[in-house]
């Protein structure tokens, strides 16, 4: 195990290997992102493994509907069940492996995997974003090993791997000297409100008592360290361990104050220095050139195609362009043309262009209004143009409508922080409750809106089995798919691969149709007006804050044509007008339904109209969904 980055032997790494080809176009692919340890364990039973053949060796059962529930019955058991949710529960890169068949059989390219690299030993960061490794594996997961093998397998079935990274920032391996702490941050009744140091605007930095040792003590002194610390002690690799490595001064109170959230601590974990000056003259610090090689260490090991790279917003531009160049370069090396790098990105639409402009980084992810305006576009109760102009807002990016965000975004509407819904969070199904009928039609809606407008698809892995968590913590949102004692809908002992459930099932055929057909996965994209009497058209618009209507769309790929619709009402069918391309068409051409939720409709025609130019009439079941091509 190398200790240190100089340790890495790079060209026998490479030597005599064939790496795995990028894709030609990323908004080809459709992907998910699963949290590693709530994924799988390994030890369902009644699935299909990886070839397709039933599994009957496992121990734990498929989920039913009389299971929903069977976690919390009393109190306590819910405070069990709660307390669960806040550790690690056990999912492992050999269980994600056995589940690869699973994933592409509904239709994944590429699986984006929560941090897999050594966690601070003495703290629960099952979700991965507490480092203190970063070129090991954290043994909770797995072992590299483990990692290439699930590479392997995932590319056998034509599988894309991405990993999430972290430049920003470690996990919490050190501890600020007490008698140093200082805030000036008071509650009503004159008590710190900060438990730690707080960033101070006149630049302080701060003591240390020391770095954690395995039990999570700072009883190591705070410098470079002997090897008598590995594994579990200080930070690796020791390229690291230099007090010059953090910028120490203290925890963010103020989010929105620039050199606060660049500088400062992610609360617990400790920010990293990563240079000096202005993007055309930035000056790496030695940490951020060392971490540059720890994460191409990586891509050669694994066969690696793309990094999803973390809280981007708080790190220099510089650094950002610095590490793209690098990776890109190192990718390009190995035969990957087309390595991605997808920036997560907070703060509105304008920064998130402006960082990709300026650091070169491959798309964006975290851009809230988008994931706001699936939900609720889907569920009624949004603008549809305001979603739609998010993709042709030529005025903000100065390009044509369809340049920046056809390839340059990532869109989702469940994931694992949702921070744009604040305290209280809650997946897109958490109002869809077993007893109502046909309770799967607006996730379905969702999840096929989704993978058919413009952008890279990301679905949340769960979302396909209709996963509803919703509370006051992000681990409600983080249920395991393999049950475990935090199982989704309050269950425990109990897996969801569930390949005949409703949303899964139809779902592949979405995806399906968008693999076959360029046009839904590259064309231009337009909001369609509608009529109810083929008269009077205008685009879908909200009344009285409420949408429950057809609204259509358009993908259009050099001369052709494929019109895709959501009904917003998830009670009754709705009929319309649908204005389509006046150019494309000739009046008394047929267009046929490849898709729909109703399957009594796929494969029947539509008459095309002189009505607004040219136009069909499309008739939808309540939350449906219909593809015409």
């Amino acid at each position: 195990m190398e200790q240190r980055i100089a340790d890495i032997d790079f060209d026998s790494l490479v030597a005599g290997r064939k790496y795995f080809p990028s894709p030609a176009a990323w908004e080809d692919e459709v992907l998910y992102f699963l949290m590693l340890d709530r994924f799988s364990d390994g030890r369902e039973n009644f699935f299909l493994d990886n070839s397709g053949h039933a599994v009957t060796t496992g121990s734990t059962s498929p989920f039913q509907s009389t299971d929903r529930g069977n976690a919390t019955t009393t109190a306590a058991s819910r405070q069990k069940w709660f307390d669960a949710g806040g550790d690690f529960v056990g999912g492992t890169l050999k269980g994600l492996e056995t589940k690869i068949g699973y994933l592409s059989r509904l239709g994944i390219t590429a699986i984006w995997i929560s941090p897999v690299f050594r966690q601070v030993a003495s703290q629960n960061t099952y979700h991965g974003y507490g480092i203190q490794n970063f070129l090991d594996v954290d043994p909770h997961f797995g072992t590299r090993d483990d990692l290439t093998s699930v590479v392997r397998t995932a590319h056998k079935h034509g599988i894309r791997v991405i990993l999430d990274v972290i430049l920003n920032h470690t996990g919490d391996v050190f501890a600020y000297r007490p008698s140093e702490f200082r805030c000036d941050v008071f509650d009503d009744q004159g008590h710190f409100i900060c438990k730690e140091p707080c960033w101070q605007a006149d630049g302080t930095v701060y003591g240390v008592e020391g770095y954690r040792d395995v039990a999570g003590s700072p009883s190591i002194p705070f410098g470079p360290t002997g090897n008598a610390q590995f594994p579990d002690g200080a930070i690796w690799p020791a390229e690291l361990q230099p007090a010059e490595t953090f910028t120490r001064k203290g925890k963010i109170r103020n989010w929105g104050w620039e050199s606060e959230f660049r500088e400062g601590d992610f609360e617990t974990l400790k920010n990293i220095h990563q240079g000096e000056g202005e993007v055309d003259e930035y000056c790496p610090s030695s940490t951020m050139l060392a971490m540059c090689d720890a994460f191409k260490f990586w891509i050669a090991l694994a066969d690696i195609d793309g990094f999803r790279v973390d809280t981007v917003k708080h790190m220099d531009d510089g650094a950002s362009r610095l590490f793209t160049s690098s990776m890109h370069e190192f990718a390009q090396s190995l035969g990957k043309e087309n390595f991605y790098l997808i920036g997560e990105i907070t703060g509105g639409r304008q920064r998130a262009f402006h960082t990709l402009e300026i650091t070169g980084m491959d798309a964006a992810l975290g851009i809230d209004d988008i994931q706001d305006k699936i939900e609720y576009l889907v569920k009624g109760f949004r603008q549809p143009r305001d979603y739609f102009d998010l993709f042709r807002n030529s005025l903000l990016v100065q390009k044509d409508s369809h340049v920046w965000f056809r390839n340059k975004v990532v869109t989702t509407f469940d994931d694992h922080d949702q921070i744009r819904k604040g305290k209280i969070k809650s997946r897109f199904a958490h109002d869809e409750g077993p007893g109502q009928v046909d309770s799967h039609r607006g996730s379905l809606a969702a999840l096929s809106f989704l993978c058919t407008t413009m952008g890279i698809p990301c679905i949340y892995y769960g979302s396909e089995q209709q996963f509803d968590g919703n509370g006051d913590n992000d681990r409600y949102i983080r249920e395991a798919m393999f049950g475990g004692e935090f199982g989704a809908f309050e269950s425990r002992h109990r897996h969801f691969f569930n390949e005949k459930s409703v949303v899964y099932q139809e779902l592949s055929k979405v995806l399906k149709v968008r693999h076959e057909n360029l046009v839904i996965r590259r064309g231009r994209q337009f909001l369609r007006q509608i009529s109810g009497d083929g008269q009077n058209f205008g685009f879908p618009e909200l009344f009285g804050g409420v949408i429950r209507s057809i609204v259509p769309w358009s993908r259009i790929f050099n001369d052709r044509e494929v019109v895709l619709a959501v009904n917003t009402d998830f009670q009754n069918s709705r009929t319309a007008w649908v204005t389509i391309d006046n150019d494309l068409h000739t009046t008394g051409d047929i267009l046929t339904c490849v898709y729909s939720s109703d399957s009594m409709q796929i494969g029947t025609s539509l008459t095309i109209a002189p009505r607004n130019g040219k136009a069909i009439q499309l008739t939808l079941p309540p939350a449906g969904f219909v593809i015409y091509a």
